[in-house]
């Protein structure tokens, strides 16, 4: 079972207390104060990791802390500090404040690591409260409480190419085909029932793109029918979109129809969503009435379409090469932006 969203409980360490003891030498009988000062409690940090694929560790496990402060000694010796809990989650994840529904803090490349929560302050010992008029003192102070929060944590799965269609239309089949993931495909609706992450290599130009296998979407998915929220969120930090469509038209479907239909779910979901570069794969075009889909299809549609079969091969290399074009395109842009942004 993939876990891509769960609920977990998370506090800071508690500050160590403080310590009250006078010192007691066989030669200074009131060698006066000397208690130590608690430790300071474990903080709480997210961290992304490209070597944790989900968040089931989160889901059996849900409430975690950090370490509390040990608290002060005498003979004037402080408590050790509390170590700290590292949250280690997949790159992309987010996490929301669950009462107040905010963004907390995102992690979106590996190392990322953000303060979540802090731990509380040690106590102090009598020997702090030491001074030429107090040369007895009574006084310590406890630790502090370490802060603590409920919170939710999602992926959003990072990807250069988002790879969208109705159920049965091939996706799976496809990132089996040209990427190192090998995601479940079968002959029925909604084989694929979490995202899927392969990588697509071009060895002539020595680079290599994500592509994410997006669980198939239904009519009414940006309303959360079906499954809708949860597949659709894993679109929203894609580079580009590709939409492959049943071009035979298998039980009765119209390609222009899934297509549109897509398209309308994306925007309701996210408006933003649809200024994304998209990508039209044409599937199933070993099938006798595709040929005839097509033609009818491209009558409607501007955008540029690519025939492709993944039972002959037909077509592939010229989608994965239109594939890299608009990736890099974007990768260059996002450098120069950054650079902008570095200069100023």
């Amino acid at each position: 079972m993939f876990y891509d969203e769960v609920k977990v409980s998370l506090k800071a360490g508690n500050g160590g207390d403080g310590c009250f003891s006078f010192r007691r030498g066989k030669y200074e009988p009131k060698g006066g104060p000397d208690g130590g000062c608690g430790g300071r409690g474990g903080n709480v940090y997210i961290e992304g990791d490209t070597n944790v694929a989900d968040l089931t560790a989160y889901h059996f496990k849900p409430g975690w802390k950090a370490k509390n402060g040990e608290p002060g000694r005498g003979a004037d010796q402080h408590g050790a500090n509390g170590d700290d809990f590292v949250v280690k989650v997949p790159v992309g994840t987010i996490l929301v404040d669950r009462e107040t529904g905010d963004p907390v803090a995102e992690v979106l490349n590996h190392g990322d690591k953000v303060l979540i929560l802090e731990g509380g302050n040690g106590g102090r010992g009598n020997a702090e409260f030491k001074s030429s008029t107090n040369q007895a003192p009574r006084q310590f102070t406890l630790g502090k409480p370490g802060e603590e929060g409920d919170f939710r944590l999602i992926i959003k799965t990072i990807a250069d190419v988002g790879l969208i269609g109705f159920p049965n239309a091939g996706k799976s089949t496809l990132l089996n085909m040209v990427t190192n993931a090998h995601p479940k495909t079968g002959a029925y609706p909604f084989t694929t029932m979490f995202p899927t992450v392969g990588v697509l290599e071009y060895l002539e130009q020595y680079e290599r793109i994500t592509v994410a296998d997006i669980p198939g979407l239904i009519e009414g998915a940006s309303e959360n029918r079906g499954l809708g929220h949860r597949f659709l969120k894993h679109v929203e930090r894609c580079k580009v979109l590709l939409i492959m469509l049943d071009m035979q038209g298998t039980d009765g479907r119209e390609p222009i129809a899934d297509y549109r239909v897509l398209v309308n779910e994306l925007k309701l979901y996210m408006p933003g969503l649809v200024k994304k570069p998209v990508l039209i794969a044409a599937n199933k075009m070993d099938e006798p009435d595709a040929a005839a889909n097509l033609k009818a299809f491209k009558a409607k549609i501007k955008e540029k379409v690519y025939p492709i079969s993944c039972v002959s091969d037909e077509g592939f290399e010229d989608l994965k090469q239109a594939l890299l074009e608009q990736v890099l395109e974007i990768r260059q842009l996002e450098a120069e932006l950054e650079a902008e942004e570095d200069e100023s």
